[in-house]
């Protein structure tokens, strides 16, 4: 009896091995076909791409991961993080997809791998309506300019910052719903983001804001994330080969109008930047 409790207790460890072991030999697509989840992590202050309206979850990459989710027949699960903590998060393997987007640069493309760009964007500088001081980019030399923590839009007015003669105070913040109500209330004299933010800012609040026409920085492309390495090969082969499909139906031109007020023209795969 003794020798069939430890054959026993011996087979048991054996087909848990093999199902650990089977797990681990599975890829992404093949973990996520067997939840039949997708699961994504974004910003959900990151308006129009994200933000909460009534309690719910709307914007671009809403509707746009809806008929990403259609196409590959997984579910949907949002994990909604600080900007600067989703792209760690992703190189911990927390999370399948980086919504974002995020503008590509060489140094981001060195870790990871961009789905097909969904639009392109150059830094903003988004002001008080009827503010005076600031009538053109040069008139940030020695304000305070708020930008969100670890964005694109923060990096490209450090940059240009640093030509002026008096550079401004770069003030970083976790989100930019904070920053845009710090500028609101007079704290800031103006807040820098991606060109679709802005718009999207002063279109939904005339009456409070405005922006400095000119636009500045590195024009760039941005896209949806994945980690860059075999595992998530397939998974990001299935999402890319869906994304496709949708800008051929004309839906991604058709989301671009409804989100962003025009059609933006982006290529089929992520251009590969030169520094």
């Amino acid at each position: 009896m003794r020798h069939l409790k430890t054959l026993a207790v011996a087979s048991a460890a054996l087909l848990s091995f093999a199902l650990n072991s089977a797990a681990h030999a599975q890829d992404a697509l093949a973990r996520a076909k067997a939840k039949g989840v997708l699961v994504i992590a974004t910003e959900e202050q990151f308006p129009p791409y994200d933000f909460i309206k009534e309690g719910k979850h709307v914007g671009f990459n809403v509707d746009y991961f809806e008929e990403i989710s259609k196409k590959t027949g997984l579910k949907l699960e949002w994990i909604d993080l600080p900007w600067a903590s989703v792209l760690p998060g992703l190189q911990a393997k927390k999370y399948d997809v980086v919504a974002g987007p995020a503008s590509i640069t060489a140094e981001r493309q060195k870790v990871l791998n961009f789905l097909p760009p969904i639009t392109s964007v150059e830094a903003m500088i988004l002001v008080r309506k009827g503010e005076k001081g600031i009538g053109s980019l040069a008139d940030i030399a020695g304000k305070k300019i708020g930008a969100e923590r670890a964005s694109y839009a923060l990096n490209e007015v450090k940059k240009f910052g640093a030509t002026l003669p008096h550079p401004p105070t770069i003030i970083e913040y976790q989100d930019t719903a904070q920053a845009t109500a710090d500028l609101e209330a007079g704290r800031l004299d103006g807040m820098a983001n991606s060109s679709t933010n802005v718009r999207d800012t002063v279109k939904r609040r005339p009456e409070a804001f405005d922006l400095i026409p000119t636009g500045f920085g590195l024009k760039t492309y941005s896209g949806y994330m994945m980690r860059k390495d075999d595992d998530s090969k397939t998974l990001f082969d299935a999402i890319s080969a869906a994304m496709l499909d949708i800008k051929k139906e004309g839906k991604l031109t058709e989301l671009q109008k409804r989100w962003f007020g025009e059609a933006i023209e982006v290529p089929d795969m992520a251009p590969e930047v030169k520094k």
